[in-house]
């Protein structure tokens, strides 16, 4: 599907470099009226190697609704969630759908020969007790899913035929704490401890009266303490129990990820950068700031993740992540496995 002409450089003239499809693949939208639908549409309406062919809504309502953020940047409309016209019309089909709804339409599209990346978190959970807990809806994982944490897991997502997108709260946090994990910096059966917090768009689209203006505002609040589904796919990466607590904050967008590790005694902040530097010496977007520490202002409404550090005498570790929760959190990093998947710089459409 994707015959390739020869590689051309990439504008870093790095070994980033790919190949550009023979023609533009054909991509479409379920559940295109979201958050992070919209967010879709706004990135693949500039993506030079991708044609919209389909955006769906599982609401008829929805459907029928005008996407005014979009105008003139996506003229398309918006159709009702039909999988026959997906399997007919899409080479590639992301799925920003609820975990129930994903769970049933991605395998027949993988059964039909179409690539899926799942923003839901239906198939992002390995072991079957643990996902049974969180996502009962998903009875099985299809062969061949990926975790499409792209910078961790480039091979997985090139050959993959559904990529599970991670959740937000995890994309900023094992960006962060994997390669630590990795290189043996952090005591293993230490405490590590995840104090995380949100904009009010990654509760979603639907309202609730936590989210709710007059409730959030001018507030800081802890929610989902030992009982939120994105502390199981975080212990998951690390391979290790770890203590999440994530909290809402009066912002529109973007997640601050600290992270409180008990690190080995020759873990330096100096170390930390080596080990760093060496994991995303390819990885685009990535920017390791060090002692200075990100501010969630600095990645809004971009497909970067800031991660900072700092390191005392005791040998106790502080690590700062910050993403744009709607972008890499969601929508951005979705986009990036495509073009992974496609075999094309990682970078195209979203810088």
């Amino acid at each position: 599907m994707h015959t390739a002409s020869p590689p051309i450089p990439t504008p870093l003239g790095t070994d980033l470099e790919r190949r550009q499809p023979a023609r533009p693949a054909r991509v479409a939208v379920a559940g295109a009226t979201g958050y992070a639908g919209q967010e879709l549409l706004r990135l693949l309406a500039r993506h030079p190697l991708v044609r919209v062919t389909a955006a769906m809504s599982s609401g008829t309502a929805a459907a029928a609704r005008s996407l005014p953020a979009l105008a003139r940047v996506w003229t398309g409309t918006i159709a009702p969630l039909s999988a026959e016209t997906l399997a007919r019309e899409a080479d590639v089909v992301f799925l920003a759908l609820p975990d129930a709804a994903a769970a049933e339409l991605a395998p027949s599209l993988v059964d039909a020969g179409v690539r899926v990346i799942d923003l839901s978190g239906a198939f992002r959970l390995r072991d079957a007790q643990t996902r049974a807990r969180w996502y009962p809806e998903t009875h099985r994982l299809p062969d061949g899913v990926a975790y499409g944490l792209t910078e961790l897991e480039r091979p997985a997502v090139a050959r993959a035929m559904l990529v599970a997108n991670p959740g937000c709260y995890p994309t900023a946090t094992l960006l962060a704490l994997a390669p630590l994990v990795a290189a043996g910096l952090i005591v293993p059966g230490a405490d590590i401890i995840v104090d995380a917090k949100s904009g009010v768009s990654g509760a979603g689209k639907t309202p609730s009266e936590r989210t709710h203006f007059s409730e959030c505002h001018g507030s800081v609040s802890a929610y989902g303490v030992f009982n939120h589904r994105h502390g199981a796919e975080i212990e998951q990466g690390v391979g290790a129990p770890v203590t999440f607590v994530p909290h809402l904050v009066p912002l529109d967008r973007g997640i601050l990820s600290t992270m409180y590790v008990r690190l080995q005694a020759d873990a330096t902040e100096a170390a930390l950068a080596t080990v760093y530097e060496g994991a995303y010496a390819d990885a685009p977007f990535v920017r390791l700031v060090g002692a200075s520490l990100p501010e969630i202002k600095h990645v809004a409404h971009t497909n970067f993740c800031d991660v900072g550090w700092r390191v005392d005498a005791a040998g106790r570790g502080v690590l700062v992540s910050v993403i744009d929760n709607l972008v890499k959190g969601a929508a951005g990093q979705a986009v990036q496995n495509l073009n992974v998947m496609l075999g094309v710089d990682e970078r195209t459409g979203l810088l």
